[in-house]
């Protein structure tokens, strides 16, 4: 155990704890908020700030305690941010009550005061977020709704008196048709009611209100009373003059007919009939002539009503209607009844549709009417919010406009409509003040955020790190458009001082950004003087497009703008590169013709893998093989060159050639032997070395030179290969495993690091301290002659060098043989598979049904049997069955490493064991043949089978 201490621990000292030397001096304003400054937790700080705030502070201290809190504990000062927005939303209440409060006094102060102005006040109002439900607005607004309703109701009263004023005259004109005694009799009665009814009209226009009534209603009832005092006059005069008749015979008799008659009678002197005036008689043409205009004014009005009808216009059909009925008054006399009856139909066409409108158009403000008492009884959670239901507001008053001006209107359902709606607008007036609120927080937010601006700029001026600048530059930006939603003025007031801070902090970086593209297009210059280059400089592309990258990590640009650039200074240089490439790939497109050849082959060999037979299989793959190093074209040369030779004409001073002596062919072997070289893994023909050797002989004592041929080029004479001597007596490798036929190999003996070719026990180069070693020596002498030294280096450098080989492969070639080859050796794989099933197949079968014949040859059975061991394999199944092959299965499944069945595995563990002991004998890997003789020599049996096949298709194959 360490100890983590300082402390001395032989030391007696007890140790000493440093103090802090931090003063926790109490902050100034812990006194005035109660200690909100000093508490401990988060939780204690907003409890006694709440303690605080109850008793009233003022603004100034509580923006003083919210500027030190909020930037250590917003969760504190949380209740005093609200209570700050509370007191400027409240403040923000006042000024708009006042400034509303003192329009609507302005209104109310009128002496004619419009009803529509009232009410767009309200509605006004209401729009701006001024609290109508608070005072002085809520005085203000009832005044202006009592003075309203006084109007409408002084207007009310009119209509009233004018519908008395007729009631009147028409009680006159029925008393001018019965005795002049009921008449008077009632004459007292009659004339109250006419006192009455003028006393009402001048309260009426005596009210102090009556200015601001509609301008049509003060004529109407100037014409009611005109109406009235004349009908009442005329009648008050007639009554007095039929009274002094009856006590005068010889006063003149009253006016009215009625009256006339009876005074008439009364004295005795007979009724006279009424005259009738006779109408003057017209002249036939000008009777024509007024028919005609009358007809052509009412078919004029009849048209423009069935215009109107058809087109669904109510208030335009109304008004033609009363023109069509203006038409048919004056002259209705003159028009024939067919005319007539279409001006009547089409009058009740339009009463029809203007009695529809007026039911739809109320029934739809009764739609609107229950849509927006409906907004009002929503339940909290689908409450609509401040700009949906201000939508949905103006989006409702515009329909009961519409409607309005489809149909006459209707002022009870109009005052239901309009209560609902101001009842509704308070949610509206409170997502108002609180969108008010925030756009006040956010224009201080963006001052802010401009002036951060100006002093970063003046702070960075000198700063080169072009990719930092543009970073903060960027989120000067992010910052700019989330700092919250703006009003159009508040925003275009504002935007021009942010583009102006912005720009300002900006301008070093795009004066770097100006001098960077500058640089940039003399780079594309460069790269399109490079490009058009006959040779294209590798190591100058890559060094112009360091140069590129170096400016464009040290300087950004836009995103957009930079690509273009990039593409600009890119394109010359894959131009030049395309160029070259299509030049390489119209080189490879030329096919040699090896690669010809090389390509019949595969094609050849693609042929023989289709027929499925190994043997084709096999010598397409050889004469692929003879094709890829250059014999087959060596032979096809050999071959033009002799039928050359035989077609030329042989001269007559040569010596005819003797019977047991080969003629030399007339091809230069040298040439041959550069066009095919030889490989060490190409067997030799029969008589390839005398052939050779024969063609020495003869290039040299001919007397007539062979003629060289055209496509060889002529090339030194290479020494023929010394034909192998004939083996007179050799040791065969009598091991088990080996070939007796092959010599043994010697082993290499000798100690560690000893030369294969020194004898045992000899010294090594460089033993002796006088002679120089092999790395002093100097390289190896090559076997090519060249100097290089041996390619492969190390202690095989007296080997020889690697042949030469013919001239590459194209790539369409080298796939098409490779892919070839690939499928020629996999075929063969499954042919020989499915070969050697069939051969184990045919043996099981043969030991099944005891047949000699039907076992399988040594070709089909693989080269791991031998024609011994099938000849003892098919005497064991010719014999009757014999002997337990138990042991012999057991030793076959060690032999072939496969498992063994579960009922077996003891038995086979008990011969392992006893395999241990038996030092001298051959193991089971050696004597499988054996045991396999022996399994066929005993009887048939399913299961033995089964473990038999099991076997051999291991041991078969290895």
């Amino acid at each position: 155990m360490f100890s983590f201490s300082n402390r001395n621990p032989s030391s007696e000292a007890p140790a000493v704890t440093p103090t802090s030397t931090k003063s926790h001096d109490p902050h100034p304003l812990d006194a005035l908020t109660g200690g909100a400054f000093s508490a401990a937790t988060s939780g204690e700080r907003a409890a006694r700030i709440r303690e605080w705030l109850t008793r009233n502070p003022s603004p100034e201290q509580m923006q003083e305690v919210f500027k030190e809190l909020g930037t250590r504990d917003k969760g504190a000062a949380k209740p005093l941010k609200e209570k700050l927005d509370e007191l400027k939303r409240a403040k923000g209440q006042e000024i708009l009550a006042a400034e509303w409060a003192g329009k609507g006094q302005a209104l109310l102060a009128l002496s004619k005061l419009n009803i529509a102005d009232a009410m767009a006040w309200q509605r006004d109002a209401a729009k701006a977020g001024a609290p109508l439900s608070k005072e002085p607005l809520a005085s203000v607004k009832v005044q202006l709704a009592e003075r309203v309703k006084v109007i409408e109701d002084l207007q009310h009263r009119v209509q009233v008196q004018r519908e008395a004023a007729v009631l009147l005259a028409q009680r006159i004109e029925v008393l001018s048709t019965k005795p002049w005694r009921d008449a008077q009799a009632v004459l007292e009665v009659l004339h109250a009611d006419v006192q009455h009814w003028q006393a009402q009209a001048q309260e009426l226009a005596a009210d102090a209100n009556w200015s601001s009534v509609d301008a049509r209603f003060p004529p109407q009832l100037d014409a009611s009373k005109a109406q009235l005092l004349v009908v009442w006059d005329a009648f008050a005069a007639a009554l007095a003059q039929a009274v002094a008749a009856a006590d005068d015979a010889g006063a003149a008799l009253p006016p009215v007919l009625v009256w006339a008659n009876e005074l008439r009678a009364e004295r005795g002197v007979p009724v006279e009939a009424p005259v009738q005036a006779q109408k003057p008689a017209l002249d036939p043409a000008v009777h024509n002539e007024m028919r005609a205009r009358a007809a052509q004014a009412v078919r004029e009005a009849l048209s423009k009503l069935e215009q109107e009808v058809g087109e669904g216009h109510g208030k335009a059909s109304a008004g033609a209607a009363s023109a069509l009925r203006n038409a048919l008054k004056e002259h209705g006399k003159l028009i024939d009844a067919a005319l007539e009856n279409q001006a009547h139909a089409a009058l009740a066409a339009a009463g029809e549709m203007e009695g529809w409108q007026r039911w739809r158009a109320d029934q739809l403000r009764e739609e609107l009417v229950i849509k927006a008492e409906g907004l009002l009884k929503r339940p909290a959670e689908h409450a609509l919010g401040g700009r949906k239901m201000q939508d949905l507001l103006r989006q409702m008053r515009e329909q009961w406009k519409q409607t309005d001006q489809g149909g006459a209107p209707n002022h009870a359902l109009w005052k239901r409509f309009d209560e609902a709606c101001n009842e509704a607008h308070k949610v509206v007036e409170a997502w108002l003040d609180k969108v008010k609120a925030e756009a006040a927080e956010h224009r201080l937010q963006r001052l802010a955020l401009i002036e951060e601006v100006k002093a970063w700029g003046v702070a960075n001026a000198g700063l080169t790190d072009w990719k930092a600048f543009s970073r903060s530059l960027h989120q000067f930006g992010d910052r700019w458009r989330e700092a919250g939603h703006l009003g159009e003025k508040t925003f275009a007031e504002l935007q021009p001082q942010w583009k102006e801070a912005i720009h300002g902090a900006a301008a070093p970086f795009e004066a770097a950004q100006k001098s960077s593209v500058e640089r940039r297009h003399a780079l594309i210059e460069e790269a399109v003087v490079l490009g058009a280059a006959p040779v294209l400089r590798i190591d100058a592309v890559k060094a112009l497009q360091q140069r590129w990258q170096l400016e464009a990590q040290s300087v950004p640009l836009e995103r957009k703008f930079e690509q273009k650039l990039w593409d600009a200074f890119r394109k010359p240089i894959d131009d030049a590169f395309n160029r070259k490439t299509e030049e390489r790939e119209k080189a490879a497109a030329s096919l040699s013709e090896r690669d010809r050849i090389v390509l019949d082959a595969a094609k050849a060999l693609e042929a023989a893998n289709a027929t499925g037979d190994a043997g084709k299989i096999r010598a397409a793959m050889s004469a692929l093989d003879a094709a890829l190093r250059g014999q087959a074209q060596a032979a096809a040369v050999v071959a033009a060159a002799t039928d050359r030779e035989q077609n030329r004409p042989v001269a007559k001073t040569e010596p005819a050639p003797d019977a047991t002596e080969t003629v030399a062919e007339p091809v230069n072997p040298a040439a041959v032997e550069a066009v095919a070289p030889a490989t060490p893994d190409a067997p030799d023909a029969p008589g390839a070395a005398a052939d050779e050797s024969r063609a020495a002989d003869t290039a040299g004592d001919t007397a007539a030179p062979a003629e060289p041929l055209d496509a060889v080029p002529a090339a030194p004479a290479v020494p023929a290969k010394p034909a192998p001597k004939p083996v007179v007596a050799m040791r065969g490798d009598d091991r088990p495993g080996m070939k007796k036929s092959e010599p043994a190999q010697a082993g290499r003996g000798g100690k560690f690091g000893d030369r294969r070719d020194a004898p045992r026990g000899a010294a090594r180069p460089g033993d002796n301290k006088f002679e120089p070693r092999r790395d002093d020596r100097g390289p190896r002498p090559d076997a090519r002659g060249d100097g290089r030294g041996d390619p492969r280096g190390g202690r095989f450098g007296d080997r020889p060098a690697y042949e030469e080989r013919g001239p590459r492969l194209g790539d369409a070639a080298f796939r098409a043989q490779r892919e070839a080859l690939e499928r020629a050796e996999f075929t063969l794989k499954k042919l020989a598979a499915q070969a050697h099933g069939e051969a184990l197949t045919q043996l099981l079968t043969a030991w099944e049904k005891r047949d000699a014949s039907q076992v399988p040859s040594v070709q089909e059975l693989g080269s791991r049997v031998t024609a011994a061991g099938r000849g003892h394999w098919a005497q064991a199944i010719a014999g009757a069955p014999d002997g337990d092959a138990s042991e012999a299965l057991l030793r076959l499944e060690i032999a072939a490493e496969v498992p063994t069945p579960a009922e077996h595995i003891s038995a086979r563990r008990m011969l392992q064991l006893q395999l241990l002991t038996r030092r001298n004998d051959p193991p089971p890997a050696q004597t499988w043949g054996q045991d396999t003789a022996r399994v066929l020599a005993s009887a048939f049996d399913a299961g033995h089978a089964r473990r038999v096949q099991n076997v051999l298709k291991v041991l078969l194959k290895r």
